[in-house]
């Protein structure tokens, strides 16, 4: 919710300017169509698509009511629960019927597909806005030959061959990615991509690694305890990786297929109800950590459970959320988000 929100008024502003100015004049175009990658499965997959319904309506006003059909294809793997969108689909155009009328519900067309975003979604020239948002950092899969030995991602204390594994990973997936969109995305049509990155080159930089190092703590305590296998935590690797904004740079430069219009910075907090710069004001570390576990085990627990198995996992987080709280009275480290903004040549 926190990263779409940082995003959305690019969002709109970029609809906005599309249709206005580049994309093709308003009356002679019909249907927008739009691309939800890695939408997930929650509330915030419908908000999103609500917020974009809201702009494209306000510019139908300001264009003597020509309404568009808005065509919202939703995107992510198999195993992400699409039943969960549909089942809330019924709702969600009784609202739309609700708020701008049962004629322009009529034109709102929802679909899904579901596989990998580093394939081919749709036909090609097909879309004309691509959004992204919170799945990008993920990749096709862990680097080959990974001998990381002790840790679950990348740590200080790696060996270089680790974050060369992991960097080429991230530039094969993200080339592959920007490629297969090319070819669905009509000239002009645009791309906005947020995911998690970190704020300098070094790859091993706190505001990308710290808070998946002390997960792996976490599971070393495990280890100590008797309660999971040492090879088991050696042998399990996040398949992820942080970028720097100049490594997006270079990727969409090599790939060629689109201008880089802008990036755009955000850093916030671990903990995503605390907003507050200044570290030595009070704040509640226990509470913060809970929310932080809380988010992180979201995330994790599918592919955590596919490799320990589901006995562990509430001990595991209990410690996790132990070292979380440790970790944020001496320090508040940020959250490093960038969002980048893409025009199709």
């Amino acid at each position: 919710m926190r990263l779409m929100n940082m995003a959305l008024p690019i969002v709109k502003n970029t609809i906005n300017e599309m249709i206005k100015n580049h994309l093709t004049s308003f009356e002679k175009l019909e249907t927008f169509k739009i691309a939800d990658i890695g939408c997930g499965s929650g509330p915030n997959t419908l908000l999103f698509m609500s917020e974009i319904i809201d702009t494209i309506c306000n510019l139908s006003k300001q264009n003597n009511n020509h309404s568009l059909e808005i065509s919202i294809v939703l995107n992510d793997l198999y195993k992400n629960d699409f039943n969960n969108i549909f089942s809330a689909l019924s709702s969600f155009y009784e609202q739309l019927k609700e708020k701008y009328g049962y004629e322009f519900s009529q034109k709102c067309i929802i679909s899904a597909v579901a596989t990998s975003f580093y394939e081919r979604l749709l036909p090609c020239k097909s879309l004309h806005f691509v959004h992204s948002s919170n799945s990008l950092h993920w990749l096709s899969q862990v680097p080959e030959n990974l001998d990381n030995k002790g840790h679950i991602y990348m740590a200080k204390e790696c060996l270089p061959t680790v974050f060369d594994a992991y960097k080429n990973q991230f530039y094969k997936d993200f080339y592959s990615f920007l490629n297969k969109r090319s070819q669905e995305i009509l000239p002009t049509g645009r791309m906005i991509l947020t995911l998690i990155g970190r704020s300098i080159l070094e790859p091993s930089s706190n505001d990308c690694c710290c808070i998946w190092e002390l997960l792996a703590q976490s599971l070393l305590d495990m280890v100590s305890q008797g309660l999971i296998k040492k090879e088991d935590v050696d042998s399990f690797n996040l398949p992820l990786y942080t970028p720097y904004n100049d490594e997006l740079k270079a990727i969409v430069m090599k790939e060629n297929s689109f201008d880089l219009e802008k990036i755009e910075v955000y850093k916030c907090n671990w903990d995503p109800d605390d907003d507050d710069e200044d570290y030595n004001n009070i704040f509640d570390q226990k509470k913060s950590g809970e929310k932080v576990v809380k988010c992180i085990r979201a995330i994790t627990e599918s592919l955590l459970v596919t490799h320990f198995g589901e006995l562990f996992l509430d001990k595991v987080f209990k410690i996790y959320a132990e070292h979380i709280d440790d970790h944020l009275k001496m320090e508040k480290t940020k959250i490093i988000n960038l969002t980048i903004c893409l025009r199709k040549k």
